[in-house]
This record gives structure tokens, sequence and C-alpha cells, in this order.
């Protein structure tokens, strides 16, 4: 059975590779395993009748009510150029200094990252408009793709991001399975606000960390313009273009990390914001409705259909032995914790090199995380050390999503050569911030633990 197991995953990580639909691909190989093992007389097909219910306990969780929700906040202000405009005022303001451009380009990642967690909108939206504006003042092609990749992946780890709210709803139900598996029936819950609370001081950290390697960048590049961008914003621009997303931002992040809403009324009262925003400012035209809603209705299929086939895989790979045969592999290891752990972390980021975040957290992760926790580990930091190890996924050569997205934007004279080896930088960036969580984890735990104790 652990043979068939281990087959079974080896199958359905080449058939994804190939490039096969992912939601598709893990449901039909789950169909096509449990028929042959069930043939073969090592796998139950009782397992299978769990399934009907577990799809209902997704269509019915409203944790995840959120992403459909956050999604369309996201959509909305890129259909409307609400992230062109703030990408543009922010780089006014920051005209006059020595590689402005490139911190508007982080500063300006960082405030989409915290409205939207869309990666696709906010790399596409900076190539358009900040790509040209570099190359033009003297930046590095390299550096400067490199940036904006990395930039546009920091929706990965500052809140609302997806992924955030996938881990939390996957390690709430691993958490509580493991204490009550320690004996423990009266077991402690994970939120989603969890791990947004402790993904705030990672993610801003990671963001100066770009900001300071831009900066050594610019001073080292004699070539780069001292003023990116010389007009300076009027005080209607700032009014009408910066301060009314950053309430937004401060209004959905507040009423979640402060505990006055759960993530999900967040997500709609960020959504109806993001509509106002769009049609006070004239933006919010029919078409572009359009155009947002069929968008944010191909992207929530595409991520709750691949939940459903991650539903059906799980219960195969657990019919087959597989958790058994993962946590006896891991549990017998030399070392520990700290070994299974590097160990753990090791195989995420070798697989971001081929699979996207999505992938992972519905195969992977819920196999390694009840591991783990039962040996002790912390929930919110072995939650956003997964977030910022899946985050290289999205950079990482050569199947990163944000590099096909900037590539499909990207002047053609630029070859993918450049953008391959220009992210490399940010990639170590945010290894050395999994090694810095990794030595401190408070970054992680101290700030959830001040807010809800």
């Amino acid at each position: 059975m652990e043979v068939l197991a281990l087959l079974f995953f080896a199958f359905t990580f080449v058939l994804l590779i190939i490039g096969f639909p992912v939601a598709f691909t893990l449901a039909g190989a789950s169909l096509i395993f449990s028929a042959v093992a069930g043939a073969l007389g090592y796998f139950d097909a009782a397992f299978l009748t769990a399934l009907p219910s577990r799809i209902w306990s997704l269509l019915t969780n409203s944790q995840l009510l959120a992403i459909p929700l956050f999604v369309l906040m996201g959509i909305v202000l890129e259909k409307s150029r609400l992230a062109e405009d703030l990408l543009v005022t922010t780089s006014k303001l920051l005209a006059g200094i020595r590689g402005g451009l490139a911190l508007a380009v982080v500063g300006v990642g960082v405030l989409l990252a915290a409205s939207t967690g869309i990666v696709g909108a906010t790399v596409v939206a900076m190539g358009l408009i900040a790509l040209p504006a570099m190359l033009k003042e003297g930046y590095d092609p390299k550096r400067s793709c490199g940036l904006i990749c990395a930039s546009g992946t920091l929706g990965q780890i500052i809140p609302p991001s997806i992924i955030l709210i996938l881990l939390g709803d996957i390690l709430s139900s691993a958490y509580q399975q493991a204490q009550l598996k320690m004996g423990i029936f009266n077991p402690q819950t994970l939120s989603v606000g969890d791990l947004f609370a402790g993904a705030l001081i990672p993610g801003i950290l990671l963001a100066l960390m770009y900001a300071l390697f831009m900066v050594w960048h610019a001073r080292k590049q004699p070539a780069i313009a001292k003023a990116d961008l010389p007009a300076k914003p009027g005080f209607t621009e700032v009014m009408t273009s910066l301060v009314p997303p950053l309430l937004l931002v401060v209004f959905v992040l507040g009423s979640i990390i402060g505990g006055y809403a759960t993530a999900t009324e967040s997500a709609a009262v960020g959504a109806v914001g993001a509509l106002l925003l769009g049609l006070v400012r004239g933006r919010l035209t029919l078409p572009a409705l359009q155009a947002a809603g069929n968008e944010a209705v191909k992207v929530n299929s595409m991520i709750f259909a691949i939940l459903i086939g991650a539903i059906f895989f799980s219960l195969v790979f657990r019919g087959l032995g597989g958790d058994d045969a993962v946590r006896e592999l891991l549990t017998d290891l030399p070392g520990g914790v700290i070994t299974v752990m590097f160990l753990v972390m090791l195989v995420l980021f070798v697989l971001g090199f081929f699979l996207d975040f999505i992938e992972i957290t519905f195969v992977v992760v819920p196999i390694v995380a009840p591991i783990l926790l039962m040996m002790g580990v912390d929930p919110v930091w072995l939650g956003i050390m997964i977030a910022v190890n899946l985050q290289t996924s999205f950079l990482t050569p050569p199947f990163g999503f944000a590099l096909f997205y900037l590539r499909g934007v990207m002047p053609k004279e630029i070859p993918s050569s450049d953008l391959y080896l220009g992210v490399i930088p940010f990639i170590g960036l945010q290894l050395l911030m999994l090694v810095l969580l990794s030595l401190f984890p408070a970054l992680a735990t101290w700030l959830p633990k001040v807010i809800y104790g």
C-alpha cells in the first residue's frame, strides 16, 4: 500500500509538471489509482463515500467565502485603473530621491498586496507602467524585472493574502486533529486573523529588504537618474488616488486583526469599497464591471475546482496509507523536529520550481502539517514559514507565475534570461527571511499573542 501511495503521488506530480489542468489531474489520478488499487485489494472504496460530505463542507465553509470577495476586490481595483493611479502617484511623491522609482514600486507592491492579494494584477500593472519608466531612468533590466516580480508577489504574504486564507483553513483542521491525537480534548483554534497578524511583520520586513537592496543598487549605478519623475503630485491627486485606497486597506485589515469582523465580513466590505471607489472616480464603467465580474468568476472557479480535486486526492492518498507512510518516514529521521522542518521546507522550495502555490498548498501541506503540529510546532509560525516559502513558487524559474505575467507585458527586446537572472537576488532575500524566521520565531508569533492573547 505504501508503494502504491508513493506511485500515486509521483504519477500526479508528473502530470502536473507536464501541464495538465490541476483540478482534473488531481481528480483523474485519484480515480485511476482508487480503481486500480481497489481491483488489487489494496484500497477500500468506503473511503470515497466521504467525498460528498467533504465537498459539502467545503461549499458551506464561511471562512473560504472571503476568497471570492477578496478576488473581486482586487480585480475591480485593477479594471478600474485605481491600481495604476496608485503607482503613478506614489512614484511622483518619491521624485527627487535617487532610486525613488524603485522604492515606489516596492511601496505600491505593499499597498496593492494589502488591498487585493492578487499577484497577477499587481505584476501586470507595474510591468506596464513602472518597467518602461525604470528602463528610461537607467535601471538595469535584470534588476527592474526582478523587483517588479518580487514586489508583485508580496500579495502572497501581506494580508489579505489568498494563500493565508487557504492555509488558515487547512492548518486549523490539522491543528485540531493533532491536539486530539495528543489527548487534548479541548483543542485550541487557529483563525485566519492569527495568520494575518503573524504575517504582518515578516511581510513588511521582506518589503524593506527589497527596498534596501534597490537603494544599494541605485547607488552603485551612476546611470540611474537622481530624480526619477520630476513632477510632484498635487493635493487633489494625492487625496483622490492615494488616500482612498489607503483608508480601504486600513479599514479592511484593521477590522480583521482588531477582531471587529471576520475575514469574510471584511472581504465583503472591501469588495463594496472597491466598487464605490471605482464609481466615485468615474472609472467603473459597465464594460469594466463586466470584465471584472468575468475575471473574478474564472479565478474563483479555478480555485474551488482545485479544492474539490484536492479533496478527492487526499481521500485516496489516505486510503492507500500514504499519510502513515509519510509520518513514519519523517518521525524516524534523526534530529527530531529540526530535521523534519528543514526537510519539509526544502521539499516545498523545490516543488516551487514546478508547481504553483495552490497545488502545493492542497496536495503537500495537508500531508506534512499534522506531523509537524504533533511534534509541537507553533501553528502560526508554521503557517508563515510555509507562506514565505510558497512565495518563492511565484518567483522561481522556469514555472513561476509572476515571471509569466511580466513576460507577457515586458518589451520584446528584453530576453527571458534577464528576467530569470533578475529574480535570483530576491529569491535569496526570501530565503534569508526564512532563516530569520527560523532563528527568531517571535517575528511571526509575537503580534498574534499581543492582539489575541
